[in-house]
């Protein structure tokens, strides 16, 4: 009975693992010759039609999802989104500090057309024929859950504020085949302007 009850709890092991892995995150090629390149397939099968590859020295590769399998990944390149072998992906560190954002983070959506950049912690919000408004990071929260992607994030500018809620969830932006493993939704409101709320997708891509 205690040989069946171990088993048991050696074969649920590697699922608890993958479980725990937060995406997104990023990654680094590895074990790839110097003259070779990894190859992103349409597919997540080692005989799909490739599509695209990878440097070996490719650094901070970003990880949108899995197969089922938990062997493939599914990474972004140019304007669609294919798939790798995690066997040569090497993760970085976790970019999900406490009460942080990613030192890059891109966001943004459609109809209307939006995007919020930051890049270590000093924000961007931009929306056509508007000048682009320079905002400052005022609070970052989250769930006090290690690695969760989920954020909450207040700025503001002198026109207004920007309250803002990350959730790690498939998201398409309806412009292209990428595909992101964040959304986002936006509120918007000041003194001198109509309170609004904006949704869209964000990435973690240097």
């Amino acid at each position: 009975m205690l040989r069946f009850v171990l088993t048991g709890f050696l074969m649920a092991a590697p699922l608890a693992v993958v479980a725990q892995e937060r995406l997104p995150n990023l990654y680094d090629v590895t074990v790839v010759e110097t003259w070779d390149k990894l190859n992103v397939r349409a597919a997540p099968d080692g005989q799909a039609e490739i599509i695209g590859t990878l440097a070996s020295t490719a650094k901070g590769v970003e990880l949108v999802g899995r197969d089922s399998t938990g062997k493939w990944g599914r990474v972004n390149l140019d304007e669609g989104s294919g798939w790798v072998a995690l066997r040569f992906l090497k993760p970085q560190a976790s970019v999900w500090k406490p009460a942080s954002l990613p030192l890059s983070l891109s966001c943004g959506g459609t109809e209307p057309f939006w995007s919020l950049d930051t890049v270590e912690n000093a924000l961007t919000f931009t929306e056509p024929d508007q000048p682009d408004r320079k905002l400052s990071l005022r609070t970052v929260m989250d769930r006090g859950i290690e690695g969760d992607p989920m954020r909450g994030m207040i700025a503001g500018d002198d026109k207004g504020r920007l309250t803002a809620v990350m959730q790690p969830r498939q998201c398409s932006d309806g412009m292209s085949d990428r595909r992101y493993a964040l959304t986002v939704t936006v509120i918007l409101d000041g003194q001198d302007m109509p309170s609004r709320m904006l949704t869209g997708c964000c990435s973690i891509a240097p």
